[in-house]
């Protein structure tokens, strides 16, 4: 009997699924927010989950398993340090699946998978001038010459499709 095997299969052998749910795994460790299609999505999101869970965990054997997944230990670091972090308090859901519209090429259904805490980003603020002190005198600078370069010669490089210049310069079947 095939209980519990249900598996979105991506029209992929198990290993071409397997590394295609790791790199998008790695992209969203990476940018925390990517655009997918909604079937890699909803393959991806619980082999997330379960990372993310792992985590929590902060074991040096669940940071074992989570490099036998990622297979690089700055990502293991960045899960274990920064990410997980964030979801100390929450029991589930990480992620969450937004849906974009379709695809123009295919007609794909394109959604926005991103972790539900994500990091805030500070905006820098452009920085205030300086007010001037009347006991300081700006003197206005000198402006100097520009100095014109000599020009370049450009030659026409034989490169893409050498030949053609030549079939151009033909005037064949001229009546």
């Amino acid at each position: 009997m095939r209980h519990r095997k249900k598996r979105y299969r991506l029209n992929k052998f198990s290993s071409y699924r397997r590394h295609s749910i790791i790199s998008l795994t790695k992209s969203l460790l990476l940018h925390e927010s990517i655009r997918t299609t909604k079937t890699k999505a909803k393959a991806t999101q619980p082999f997330f989950e379960r990372l993310i869970t792992l985590g929590k965990e902060a074991t040096i054997a669940a940071r074992r398993r989570a490099f036998s997944i990622l297979n690089d230990h700055k990502l293991v670091k960045f899960l274990f340090n920064d990410i997980s972090p964030r979801f100390i308090n929450r029991q589930g859901g990480y992620t969450r699946i937004l849906p974009l519209g379709d695809r123009r090429g295919d007609g794909a259904k394109l959604v926005l998978f991103e972790l539900t805490e994500r990091r805030i980003i500070k905006e820098k603020r452009p920085k205030k001038e300086k007010a001037i002190q009347p006991a300081q005198k700006i003197e206005p600078k000198k402006q100097e010459t520009p100095v014109s370069k000599p020009a370049r010669i450009i030659k026409p490089s034989a490169g893409f499709f050498p030949g053609l210049r030549k079939i151009f310069k033909k005037e064949r079947d001229a009546l």
